[in-house]
């Protein structure tokens, strides 16, 4: 393994880390570098290539786990969380029933169409369809949600919220839709301001994604070779830091800038993307 494939594992854990949480479909941005990168890469399978993502995808996982932290202990009843000195939160608590509601929709849709959406979905045309309807999902959140939600952390969300969002997440089953996109404008549109709808999808995030790499990752272990495993180990890293940069820049954010600007970016990739491929 030399020095170039290094590089390429950090710039794919990047690319990976940057978009996992942000509101761009990291999947999508994953199938566009696959089609135009990694599959032309001889020193990986098919399958190995396939494992790496799931390794740097659990990379971002780590990073969210490690960024929620207290809250998932809360969740856990392992550790009373502070909430007077969260967001100034001094009333409600999320409640982990409330993060099961907002995953069962989209856990039943995955297990039951899963061969099919692995088999007809992924593609960079359906990328492209998905990164431009989320787009507009995107917009009309912003253009017609509550100017004042009511909604302004994540402790003070109700079950019917939850369900709305997770309902939304099942439209993340399309690559290229996002899962951060759908569930933050599900929020949005329910009633919640941009800070606690993210709070929230990133929070949801974690189980259903680290149950699904780590049990791809157990199905593809012996692709983990040990010359491939500087590159997985520095796609991991790289996926990591940038991951937890990503959330903590995002969510310091979201309130001021909202959804709008990862609209237009989604929507200009999807032009720029379809030039260079089918024209």
């Amino acid at each position: 393994m030399d020095f170039l494939m290094l590089i390429k594992a950090i710039i794919l854990g990047l690319v990976e880390g940057l978009t996992e949480f942000a509101p761009v479909s990291s999947t999508g941005h994953m199938i566009i570098v696959d089609d135009m990168w990694i599959k032309t890469e001889h020193f990986l399978s098919t399958h190995a290539a396939h494992t790496f993502k799931v390794v740097i995808q659990l990379g971002s996982v780590l990073a969210a786990v490690v960024y929620f932290r207290e809250r998932f202990f809360d969740l856990l009843g392992l550790k009373r969380l502070n909430r007077e000195s969260v967001e100034g939160q001094s009333q409600g608590h999320l409640k982990l029933t409330q993060v099961i509601v907002g995953l069962i929709p989209a856990g039943v849709l995955g297990v039951l169409f899963n061969d099919y959406i692995d088999a007809h979905l992924f593609s960079t045309k359906t990328v492209l369809i998905g990164l431009v309807l989320g787009a507009v999902l995107m917009i009309i959140a912003d253009l017609i949600g509550p100017k004042n939600p009511k909604v302004q952390s994540v402790d003070q969300i109700t079950y019917k919220q939850a369900l709305i969002v997770g309902l939304f997440q099942c439209l993340s089953l399309w690559p290229g839709f996002s899962r951060s996109g759908s569930t933050i404008s599900a929020g949005v549109l329910s009633g919640m301001n941009h800070r606690a709808a993210a709070d929230f999808t990133f929070i949801m995030a974690v189980p259903i994604m680290a149950g699904a790499s780590l049990l791809s990752l157990l199905h593809n272990w012996h692709y983990m070779t040990a010359d491939l495993l500087p590159f997985f180990i520095a796609g991991f890293i790289s996926a990591f830091v940038f991951a937890l940069l990503s959330i903590r820049f995002f969510l310091k954010l979201i309130n001021k800038i909202k959804l709008l600007p990862f609209a237009v970016y989604r929507i200009v990739l999807a032009i720029v993307i379809s030039f260079v491929l089918f024209f």
